[in-house]
C-alpha cells in the first residue's frame, strides 16, 4: 500500500513539476527553473521518508569542497539516488542518457539546465557532445554529477565504468569526488515496489586532480563499489538479492550499441587494410 501511495504521489508531483519547469524555463535565465527543480527533489526526498518508508542519511557533506569546480561521481541504483544527491545542491549540473529526451517536456528542462545529455553507451560522438556542454557548464562554475556506470545498477551488482568521467576529471583538472550508495536496497533502479529501512548516500574523500587515465579508474571504481557493499544492510535485505553482490553486468541495450560500436571499428580496420 505504501508503494501504491508512494508512486501515486511520485508521479502526480513529477507531472506537476514539469508544466511548472517549462514554463519557468521561458524565463530569462535558469535560476528560477534550477530553484523549482531542488524543491521537487527535496519534495522527492520527504515523499520517500514519510510516505515510502525510506529513511535516507546523507554523509560525508565535509569531503565536498566548498568552492571551486568539483565532479561528483555516484553509484546509481535508483530513481532515487538523482533526487537526493540533487536536493544537497543548488544549480548542480548533471550528465544523463539521451533516453530522456524521448519526453519532450523533459527535453525542454535539460536543455535548459544545461545538462550533460549523451550516449549513455560512450563512443566519439558522446565525448565531443560531453566536452562541448561540460565546458559551458565549467564557465559557469557549477558542479557536474556524473554516474559513471552509464546505467542504473541492479542493487549489489556494477556495470563497466566509462571513461567519460575521466575526461571530464582530466578536462577539468579539479578534484572528483567518489559517492557511495545503497539506496537501491529500499527503491531498487525504476522499481514499483519500494521496501522501507534505512539506506545512506555517502560523499567520499575527493580524488586529486593529476592522475592518469587508467590509474584514476582504478581508484574511483575500487572506493565506490568498496563502499557502496559496506554500506548494504544484509539485516534488512528489500530488493537486494545476496548472491548479486560484486556481480559485473551488462545491459540489452548496451550490449548491442557495444557489439555494433565493435563492429563498425572492425570493419574500418578492416577497409584500412584493404
Amino acid at each position: 500500500m505504501r508503494s501504491l501511495i508512494f508512486n501515486i504521489f511520485f508521479y502526480s508531483v513529477t507531472f506537476i513539476y514539469a508544466i511548472v519547469c517549462v514554463i519557468l524555463s521561458l524565463i530569462p535565465g535558469r535560476l528560477a527553473m534550477m530553484a523549482s527543480l531542488r524543491r521537487y527533489t527535496r519534495l522527492m526526498v520527504w515523499g520517500m521518508r514519510v510516505i515510502a518508508g525510506i529513511d535516507v542519511t546523507v554523509t560525508g557533506h565535509e569531503n565536498v569542497p566548498k568552492e571551486g569546480a568539483i565532479i561528483l561521481a555516484a553509484k546509481h541504483q535508483s530513481y532515487g539516488d538523482g533526487f537526493v544527491i540533487f536536493s544537497q545542491f543548488f544549480d548542480l549540473s548533471f550528465v544523463t542518457g539521451d533516453h530522456l529526451e524521448r519526453y519532450w517536456l523533459i527535453k525542454r528542462i535539460l536543455a535548459k539546465a544545461n545538462a550533460i545529455v549523451i550516449d549513455s553507451c560512450g563512443g566519439t560522438d558522446s565525448r565531443r557532445k560531453m566536452a562541448e556542454t561540460s565546458q559551458l557548464v565549467r564557465e559557469q562554475g557549477r558542479r557536474i554529477l556524473i554516474f559513471p556506470e552509464g546505467h542504473l545498477s541492479q542493487v549489489g551488482t556494477q556495470h563497466k565504468y566509462r571513461k567519460g568521467v575521466w575526461h571530464l576529471y582530466d578536462d577539468f583538472q579539479c578534484p572528483v569526488v567518489p559517492v557511495a550508495n545503497s539506496l537501491g536496497q529500499r527503491w531498487n533502479q525504476g522499481d514499483w515496489t519500494k521496501h522501507p529501512g534505512p539506506a545512506t548516500i555517502e560523499f567520499m574523500e575527493p580524488i586529486a586532480p593529476g592522475m592518469g587515465k587508467d590509474e584514476f579508474m582504478t581508484l574511483l571504481e575500487e572506493r565506490i563499489e568498496t563502499r557502496s557493499k559496506e554500506l548494504l544492510d544484509l539485516e534488512n535485505l528489500g530488493a537486494l538479492n545476496p548472491d548479486d553482490i560484486g556481480v559485473l553486468t551488462e545491459n540489452d541495450v548496451a550490449r548491442a550499441k557495444r557489439i555494433a560500436r565493435e563492429t563498425e571499428e572492425a570493419m574500418r580496420q578492416e577497409s584500412g587494410q584493404e
